[in-house]
């Protein structure tokens, strides 16, 4: 597996929350976005083109991504010269030692993202991609990212039944029918927005195939 992490060193570690599959997301991550595969590369190309399109015009200088893995999200606001401090934080040492080494100019610290470790109304923005849909109380996790936010929150996941037919037409899961087997949560993106109107203005949503991202507010 990329980079060592063992998945026989993980599978006595404590499952609560989705913690377990939190470390197995981390190691696909990385292999997502380091795959040579033009398709995926397509995809992610579109994914990030549509997540800072989501930004355009809006001033943010401080950025918390929550549940960063080794950094990739992180690293391409650095190339595209949004935020003045990018921040991440995560549960897996692995993956932050990974990023530390990949991304050294990053800021990249070991937490919990259900006790996120900051102060209330801290950040100008923060992200939490690609997580949410690995949870058993995403909920939770949601309102530790808009407790910590000061303005914004740009959050995706898996659009939903879309993410499990490419799955399925690209071989990938056949046996589950292209269910990710991390994946705990499923939202269209309609059921996404609703999700996060609990807790946010919602600004903008976006459906790059096969994800959805929404950006909220603190009222």
């Amino acid at each position: 597996m990329p980079l060592g992490i063992q998945i026989k060193q993980l599978r006595g570690l404590p499952e609560r929350a989705g913690i377990y599959r939190i470390y197995m997301k981390e190691t696909s991550n990385y292999r997502k976005y380091t795959s040579k595969n033009p398709v995926q590369r397509f995809l992610i190309g579109n994914f990030l083109n549509a997540l800072f399109g989501c930004l355009d015009g809006i001033k943010i200088d401080n950025i918390l991504d929550a549940g960063c893995g080794e950094g990739f999200i992180l690293s391409e606001f650095k190339k595209r010269g949004v935020g003045k401090v990018l921040e991440g934080v995560d549960c897996s040492e692995n993956a932050l030692e990974t990023g530390r080494k990949i991304f050294p100019s990053l800021i990249l610290k070991t937490g919990d993202i259900y006790s996120l470790p900051y102060d209330n109304d801290l950040f100008d923005l923060v992200i939490c991609t690609e997580v949410l849909e690995h949870l058993k109380e995403p909920g939770k996790v949601l309102d530790e990212v808009v407790r910590v936010s000061r303005k914004y929150c740009l959050l995706s996941v898996p659009n939903e039944p879309l993410f499990m037919i490419s799955n399925f037409l690209r071989g990938k899961n056949i046996s589950r029918w292209g269910n990710d087997a991390e994946h705990l949560q499923h939202w269209g993106s309609r059921c996404f927005k609703n999700f996060i109107e609990n807790k946010l203005k919602v600004m903008t949503v976006k459906s790059p195939f096969p994800w959805t991202i929404v950006l909220g507010r603190k009222e």
